[in-house]
């Protein structure tokens, strides 16, 4: 049975999104940016060979960053896409593997900043191609900052 719009309540359209899957970043080296990203915060590789020799996608569990060449000889995606800059993008980890990886970055010795975000603590650090990588930790309680804010019905 076909439901035409004007049928459909505001609960029928909503979009539920599970999680975020991965962020696409153009790298100048995708082999150093993969080897980077598998040290530095453990991810898994996936290079599978019907995709050719990219994307390189590197996941923790189901969320990750899918890595192309700069220079492709293909068209960018999407709607007349242009290729955008990223300010950043971030992990989430929880406390113990937020202070795991501090330890980690001084181990690398890499360049990093922590930032007081009241609900969250973050450290950012560069990756090979300068994008800022964040890793993050809720410092509240989850139930208390994850629920509908008042001002949002």
């Amino acid at each position: 049975m076909k439901v035409s719009t004007s049928e459909m309540t505001q609960d029928d359209n909503k979009i539920e999104i599970n999680f975020l899957d991965h962020v696409a970043i153009r790298v100048n080296d995708i082999d150093a940016s993969a080897a980077w990203y598998e040290e530095v915060l453990g991810l898994t590789k996936y290079q599978l060979p019907e995709w050719g020799d990219f994307p390189i996608f590197l996941f923790a569990d189901k969320s990750g960053v899918a890595l192309f060449p700069k220079k492709s000889g293909k068209k960018d995606r999407g709607i007349n896409s242009k290729i955008n800059a990223v300010d950043h993008f971030a992990f989430n980890v929880n406390k113990e593997n937020f202070e795991k990886a501090k330890k980690r970055y001084l181990e690398l010795k890499l360049d990093f900043t922590f930032e007081d975000h009241h609900f969250f603590h973050s450290i950012y650090t560069k990756d090979p191609d300068n994008y800022t990588v964040e890793l993050t930790t809720l410092v509240v309680d989850e139930k208390n900052f994850y629920k509908k804010p008042k001002n949002i019905e």
